[in-house]
């Protein structure tokens, strides 16, 4: 199904074609604006309704459901019960509201972790823009109550860490990163570590255990969504190049060689690219990977993680069975699934095309993988699905596609962007904290000084988060963080107007039966039912009773 470009019920326009996530393919930090997560993280919760109001009328496209993806299945509606609600209340019409729909969620094995919302960020390691804007998106998570994930590669490619033989005895980034969550952190959310090939070799897991114990959620990585042969990152200086290959990395072109260096310094070469090295190399066979994976978690545990989790990519069904099974077997706290797709780094283009399994087709089999593990008697562990989640129907859509396993939906790029734009802002309005916030401009676009002029005109949530934190501390909010905590205002309320539309008042009552298929193509690849066959017998029933 092809996306539009513009919404022009929300007033909300891509800058590039969108993708199936409804994010733009390319997404850039500089934007002014304005798709509807651009714009969400402005406006808040105002953006679930059309504009214009008192002008307009309004209604849904015709929309042709063609192809399997997200965008065919939509999301069942009931007329009558209810489910889920809360203590203290009744399933009577003064209850029975959209706000007292109750979000929360929690995942783990023997340990709980709480999240205000059923969401969390995907992995965001040693590319340059989490670095830049770590301080939006993690202080952003903490104040809304998710976790976030701290990527592959951070004290590999921080130059002022130091590492001798595999033992860290200083890692300043990743310090920072761990630090600054931590300081907003209230009971809900999580900071999640991952471990790579390098990560394993540098020590990674070691110095986070003894500094910060269990304060850290530990994960291990099989591959990634988006590409198939480790994480990339793309540098322009040649002595970093050469420092990145000197630490053990892939880089391509290799520096070190004298025609490589000649054709940087003519002009010729301007970038090389920083790759991971592909993991379990050594292992050919399912049982010696089970083997080795379950000796990873063994030592982890050893080093004192009460709670680890493990990252997979976009692989075939073994790899995904194998994935849920031995997850499964290790009592791990969460396995998050990731579709092909997106992609936060410098993953080659054309494997982000072409390669792998796209997101809906192998959610479905996940889920078909952990009923059939649940039916032969196994605590199947907590699930997270990822790739080309942005909205609060396609994370509806997720959860139910998975339910009842998935508890989280795991988001990129979508939750990237009021990081972003919320720095961007800051930047134009305080020149002097420019350069400190990477923002990109050098006054307020259109798009944004139509609102306002300052934080309290233009952040729909701006007091939310003051009555949280208190106007002394509000300084040290950065601009980003108060953007996240309105796109996930914004995203809140959108899940609990449509879970209460399906009579359901709890994230976890969630099911497969909130969802149905608009073609027969998705209702054959996902065991969604389709439209017109949902509940038909009922239907029937009802038509033919005496």
């Amino acid at each position: 199904m092809r996306l539009e470009k513009i919404n022009d019920v929300l007033g909300t326009a891509n800058r590039g074609n969108p993708a199936e996530s409804g994010l733009c393919t390319l997404c850039r930090a500089d934007c002014a604006g304005k798709c509807e997560t651009w714009k969400s993280s402005l406006v808040g919760r105002k953006l679930l309704y059309p504009r214009d109001f008192g002008l307009v009328t309004a209604g849904a496209n015709k929309t042709t459901h063609v192809g399997v993806s997200y965008n065919s299945l939509r999301i069942q509606g009931y007329a009558y019960g209810s489910a889920g609600l809360g203590e203290g209340l009744t399933n009577d019409a003064d209850h029975c509201i959209f706000p007292n729909v109750d979000l929360t969620t929690e995942f783990g094995s023997t340990i709980k972790t709480k999240s205000r919302l059923p969401l969390m960020t995907g992995a965001l390691g040693s590319t340059f823009i989490a670095a830049k804007y770590w301080d939006s998106f993690a202080i952003g998570c903490a104040l809304t109550g998710i976790p976030i994930v701290i990527g592959e590669n951070v004290v590999g490619v921080d130059k002022m860490s130091t590492i001798n033989g595999g033992k860290i005895s200083a890692a300043p980034e990743l310090d920072r990163r761990i630090d600054t969550y931590l300081r907003y952190y209230d009971g809900y959310g999580a900071i999640i570590v991952q471990l790579n090939v390098e990560d394993t070799r540098n020590g990674v897991a070691e110095y986070v255990a003894e500094k910060y114990g269990d304060k850290c959620i530990i994960e291990l990585k099989w591959g990634q969504g988006a590409k198939n042969i480790g994480g990339e990152i793309q540098v322009t200086s040649l002595d970093y190049a050469i420092f990145l290959k000197e630490r053990g990395y892939v880089v391509d072109p290799n520096p070190a060689l004298p025609e490589v260096r000649e054709a940087f310094e003519k002009g010729a070469i301007k970038s090389f690219a920083r790759h991971s090295r592909l993991g379990s190399t050594h292992l050919d066979t399912v049982e010696l990977v089970r083997e080795d994976f379950m000796k990873s978690v063994d030592y982890l545990r050893s080093l004192g993680f009460a709670r680890i989790s493990l990252k997979t990519g976009c692989y075939g069904m073994e790899e995904l069975a194998m994935a849920i099974k031995f997850a499964s077997d290790a009592k791990l706290d969460l396995l998050t699934i990731d579709g092909a797709g997106g992609g936060t780094g410098m993953s080659p283009w054309n494997m982000m095309q072409s390669w792998g399994v796209p997101s809906i087709n192998l959610h479905a089999k996940a889920y078909e993988y952990a009923a059939m593990l649940q039916a032969n008697g196994t605590d199947v562990v907590d699930l997270s699905f990822a790739g080309g989640f942005a909205l609060e129907d396609s994370i509806i859509k997720g959860l139910a596609l998975g339910a009842p396993f998935v508890k989280l939906i795991c988001m990129g790029r979508g939750i990237m962007i009021p990081g972003f734009l919320g720095a961007n802002i800051e930047g134009a309005l305080h020149p002097d904290r420019r350069e400190r916030l990477n923002g990109n401009w050098e006054t307020l676009p259109k798009t944004v000084s139509s609102l306002g002029n300052s934080p309290q005109e233009i952040f729909a949530s701006y007091f939310d988060v003051q009555k949280k934190m208190g106007k002394d501390e509000m300084k040290n909010i950065p601009y980003g963080a108060i953007a996240m905590c309105t796109m996930a205002d914004k995203l809140g309320c959108g899940i609990q107007q449509l879970l209460a539309g399906a009579r359901k008042f709890k994230v976890d009552q969630i099911t497969r039966n909130d969802i149905f298929s608009a073609n027969r193509e998705t209702a054959r690849e996902t065991g969604i039912t389709h439209i017109t066959d949902a509940n038909d017998e009922i239907a029937k029933s009802i038509l033919m009773a005496q």
